[in-house]
C-alpha cells in the first residue's frame, strides 16, 4: 500500500501538518500526510481568519519562505484589514476574514497538486523507534509506515476532551473523535507532557440575526493581500459587525457558573491568557459592564456565522438564553453550541532550534503539540519542521531563524529557551527588534534564504530583487533631487508644518513626520517618476518607511549586531554544568534540563543572571 520507506511523514492535517508536508515535498522529500479525516484538511477549528496582530507577519514571513498560508489565505478571502494603521509601521498587521469551506477546499488542493505528497486517512496510534531514532508509525488498524523521519502535528486531537457544561466527551473537534496511543508512548520513553485547554463560541444562524442593531465593520477601502505573488485582490467584500454583551447578560452566565467545568474544578488545565472565555472575562473583570462581540461571516454564501469574543464551555441552555439577551441576537437559532477542549502537549524545553526532539532523532513537533495556539503559529512550526526534517536526512545544515530575522525566529526561541505553561500567542511585544521585523520587508528578509535552501521559488526571488532594487532607486532620487519651496510650502502648509526658506533634497522633507507619500506624490517630479518607472505601492511603502524610519531601524541593526556576537560563542554539545559552583543552583538545573547551544540563548533563560552568564564566558575563555 506503501512506499518501502517515505522520506517524511506528517501526522495530522491541520495548519501545522499541511506547512509541513508542503515544506518537506518542495524540497524534494517523498512525503506522507497520514490524517484522521482528509476532507479536515487546513480546517479552520475556531474563528475564520488568518493574521491580526503580529499573526499577519507571521503569515507573510511563510509566504516569503515559500509556504501556501498567504497564497490559501488570499484565495479564500472575503475581507481584508491592516490592523495599527495608526500606529507606526512595526505594528502593522494584515489580516483577512475568510470562507471556512474555501479555506481548507484551496489548502487541500494545493497538496493534491504538489508532486512527492502522498495521502492517507487514518489515525497514527504509536511509532516505530529503533535505536534512539524514527523509524516510521504504526496507524490504528496495525499497518507499519516506515520512514526516515516523522513531524507530529496532532493540534488539539491527543487524548481530546469536549466540555460542554456538566457534559464531557472524547474528541479532538467537534463532530471528530480524539487521537490516543501517542503520549502514552512517549511518556513511557521519558518526554514531559502536560494538559491544555482551549475553547470556541457558538456558531449561529446569520438569518436569525438582526444587523441593523449592530455596528458594521467594513474591510478597508483599497484591499491589499498576504502573498508577495501574483494572487488576486478581493474587488468586493463582506462587513463584519459589533455587538456588545451588557449586565443582564453577565448575570444570565453566571446563573450557570456551578455548571460551569471552569469554575467547579472539571477543567484543570490553562487557558489562553488573551482569548479567554466569556464566564473568564466576566469573572476577571468584574467591573466591567460590556464586552465586545464580533459576530464574523464563515464564508460568502454560507448564512453560518462565528460569534467572536463569546468563547465558551457553559450549559448549552445558559449560552442560548445568554445570547438571546444581546443586542441583535434577540431571535438567534444555534448551528452549534460553543465548548472547551482540553488536550495533552508537550513542553517545547524538550525540542531543539529546529524543532527535532532531544530524545528521539528525526522527530520533530509542530503546532498545538508544542503549547501554542493560534493558526499562523501553528503553520509557522510546520514549515520549519518540514524544512528541517528534510535537510537532516539529506546531511545538510539545519535552518534557522534568529530573533531579529523573523517572527518565526521569536517564537521558535521563545518556546525551547523559556517553555510554556499557557497556550502561547504571539504578539509585537514579545519581539525586541519589530521595527525590523515588519510585515512589509519579510520578503526581503526572508526570501533569499527560501531561496537558498530550495524552498522559495525563483519567481519569488526575482520579485523580492526588482522590489528592492526599485526602492532603493526610489529613495536615492529622493536624495539627488531638490524641491521647489513655492511648491513643497503648498504641502507643508496643509499638514501644519513649518514652511523651508530655500530649495533643498527632497530627502530632507520627506522624513518629517506629518509628510506621506501621498504629499509627495502632489509634486510634479515625484508623480512623474513614479509613472515612469512603474512602481506600484509596494515599492512605495518601502521607500517611505525606509525614508522616515531609517534612524530607528539603524539603531536596532546596532543592538541586533551587538547580541549576535555572543550568538556566535557555541557551548560544547556535552558541556557539564554541575561543575561549575560559581553558577546560581536555579542556573545550574536550567541550563542542564534546556542544554543551550549558545550563549546568547543561555542568556534567555528565565531564572539565568547576567552574573551566571559572566561564569560562562570566564569558563569559555571569553
Amino acid at each position: 500500500m506503501f512506499e518501502k520507506e517515505y522520506d517524511v511523514i506528517v501526522v495530522g492535517g491541520g495548519h501545522a501538518g499541511a506547512e509541513a508536508a508542503a515544506s518537506a515535498a518542495n524540497m524534494g522529500s517523498k512525503t506522507l500526510l497520514v490524517t484522521m479525516n482528509l476532507q479536515t484538511i487546513g480546517q479552520m477549528s475556531c474563528n475564520p481568519a488568518m493574521g491580526g496582530i503580529a499573526k499577519g507577519q507571521i503569515v507573510r514571513e511563510i509566504d516569503a519562505l515559500g509556504g501556501y498560508s498567504g497564497i490559501v489565505s488570499d484565495k479564500s478571502a472575503i475581507q481584508y484589514k491592516m490592523l495599527n494603521k495608526s500606529k507606526g509601521p512595526a505594528m502593522w498587521s494584515p489580516r483577512t476574514q475568510n470562507d471556512r469551506m474555501r479555506f481548507a477546499e484551496e489548502w487541500r488542493l494545493m497538496l493534491e497538486r504538489t508532486p512527492n505528497v502522498d495521502f492517507y486517512q487514518e489515525m497514527v496510534s504509536g511509532l516505530l523507534i529503533e535505536k534512539g531514532r524514527i523509524a516510521g508509525v504504526r496507524t490504528s488498524l496495525g499497518l507499519d509506515i516506515k520512514a526516515k523521519s516523522v513531524v507530529l502535528t496532532n493540534g488539539t486531537f491527543l487524548n481530546g476532551l469536549i466540555h460542554i457544561g456538566d457534559k464531557q466527551f472524547g474528541g479532538g473537534r467537534a463532530g471528530e473523535r480524539a487521537a490516543t496511543g501517542i503520549t502514552e508512548q512517549l511518556t513511557d520513553i521519558g518526554f514531559e507532557s502536560g494538559r491544555m485547554k482551549t475553547g470556541t463560541p457558538p456558531r449561529v444562524d446569520g438569518r436569525s440575526l438582526d444587523y441593523t442593531k449592530m455596528i458594521p465593520q467594513p474591510g478597508d477601502p483599497h484591499p491589499e493581500k498576504f502573498s508577495y505573488l501574483d494572487t488576486i485582490v478581493l474587488k468586493s467584500q463582506r462587513d463584519c459587525h459589533m455587538t456588545h454583551t451588557s449586565r443582564e447578560v453577565h448575570d444570565l452566565l453566571k446563573e450557570g457558573f456551578d455548571r460551569s467545568p471552569m469554575f467547579n474544578g472539571r477543567i484543570k488545565s490553562i487557558g489562553p491568557r488573551y482569548c479567554p472565555s466569556i464566564e473568564d472575562k466576566i469573572h476577571r473583570f468584574a467591573d466591567k459592564d460590556s464586552h465586545q462581540i464580533f459576530v464574523e461571516p464563515e464564508g460568502w454564501d454560507t448564512v453560518e456565522v462565528y460569534v467572536n469574543g463569546f468563547s465558551t464551555s457553559l450549559p448549552e441552555d445558559v449560552q442560548f438564553k445568554a445570547l438571546r439577551s444581546v443586542k441583535g441576537f434577540e431571535k438567534v437559532k444555534f448551528f452549534r453550541p460553543g465548548y472547551a477542549i482540553e488536550y495533552d502537549y508537550f513542553p517545547p524545553t524538550q525540542l531543539k532550534h529546529t524543532l527535532e526532539t532531544k530524545i528521539i532523532e528525526n522527530l520533530y513537533f509542530a503546532g498545538q503539540i508544542n503549547g501554542t495556539t493560534g493558526y499562523e503559529e501553528a503553520a509557522s512550526q510546520g514549515l520549519m519542521a518540514g524544512v528541517n526534517a528534510h535537510l537532516k536526512i539529506n546531511d545538510l545544515p539545519p535552518f534557522t531563524l534568529q530573533r531579529d530575522e523573523a517572527y518565526i525566529g521569536v517564537l521558535i526561541d521563545d518556546l525551547i529557551t523559556k517553555g510554556t505553561e499557557e497556550p502561547y500567542r504571539m504578539f509585537t511585544s514579545r519581539a525586541e527588534y519589530r521595527t525590523l521585523l515588519r510585515q512589509d520587508n519579510a520578503d526581503l528578509r526572508l526570501t533569499p534564504k527560501g531561496y537558498a535552501i530550495g524552498l522559495a521559488s525563483e519567481e519569488r526571488l526575482r520579485k523580492m530583487m526588482e522590489k528592492e532594487e526599485k526602492s532603493k532607486e526610489f529613495i536615492d532620487f529622493f536624495r539627488s533631487t531638490s524641491f521647489n519651496p513655492e511648491d513643497m510650502n503648498t504641502i507643508l502648509e496643509d499638514v501644519d508644518s513649518s514652511p523651508v526658506k530655500q530649495a533643498d533634497k527632497m530627502y530632507k522633507v520627506f522624513s518629517r513626520p506629518r509628510v506621506s507619500m501621498d504629499h509627495m506624490l502632489r509634486l510634479k517630479e515625484v508623480a512623474d517618476y513614479v509613472k515612469h518607472n512603474d512602481l506600484d505601492k509596494e515599492v512605495m511603502d518601502q521607500a517611505e518607511i525606509q525614508v522616515k524610519y531609517s534612524g530607528y531601524i539603524e539603531k536596532e541593526k546596532n543592538n541586533a549586531d551587538k547580541l549576535q556576537r555572543l550568538e556566535n560563542i557555541k557551548i560544547p554539545d556535552h558541556f557539564d554544568y554541575s561543575k561549575l559552583k560559581s553558577l546560581s543552583y536555579e542556573a545550574r538545573e536550567k541550563l542542564q534540563a534546556i542544554r543551550p547551544v549558545t550563549i546568547s540563548q543561555a542568556s534567555r533563560i528565565s531564572g539565568v543572571s547576567p552574573s551566571d552568564i559572566s561564569v560562562l564566558l570566564v569558563f569559555l575563555g571569553r
